[in-house]
């Protein structure tokens, strides 16, 4: 018996996650609203995802490996888009992640200072809603959502 995945419905979510990923930057560049740096974080499941479901869609071989990263990549985009709705309802605090531009290196006093006095968009501030939502409480839905998908996938992964 032939192991198959429902390749139109692994379609239909790359073209789903290609739209989002559009919209964000549509959102971004054309609507002029700055990303915190936790709503770029959140883009790069979604970029590795299209990755993933193109490789089970052109390429046999691994299919089961391929959707159990997939689960695994929606289940940490899940984590950190709730993180991210939980900061801007004030579950969690802000983390310095969030506001300083470059924390790997060691910065002077005057590099933090100048730092503080640039207009960084802040991971509490919620400055673009759909439908009165922010983007990280639709992240949020819509990784739950995928996440699930997957899941369903990879347990129904052999079975006809």
């Amino acid at each position: 018996m032939r192991k198959q995945i429902n390749k139109k419905l692994l379609f239909v979510i790359l073209i789903f996650i290609s739209l989002v990923l559009i919209l964000a930057f549509v959102i971004e560049h054309k609507l002029g609203h700055q990303p915190c740096k936790l709503c770029i974080y959140e883009r790069i499941p979604y970029f590795v995802s299209i990755f993933l479901i193109i490789k089970i869609l052109f390429m046999k071989g691994y299919e089961k490996t391929t959707l159990l990263l997939l689960s695994l990549v929606f289940i940490i985009s899940s984590t950190l888009a709730f993180y991210h709705f939980g900061i801007e309802q004030g579950f969690f605090k802000e983390t310095l992640a969030c506001t300083t531009e470059n924390f790997s290196q060691t910065l002077s006093k005057e590099e933090i200072m100048e730092q503080l006095k640039q207009n960084t968009v802040g991971c509490k501030d919620v400055n673009f809603k759909i439908f009165g939502f922010s983007l990280a409480a639709i992240n949020t839905i819509f990784s739950i959502f995928l996440s699930a998908i997957f899941i369903k996938i990879l347990i129904n992964y052999g079975k006809n």
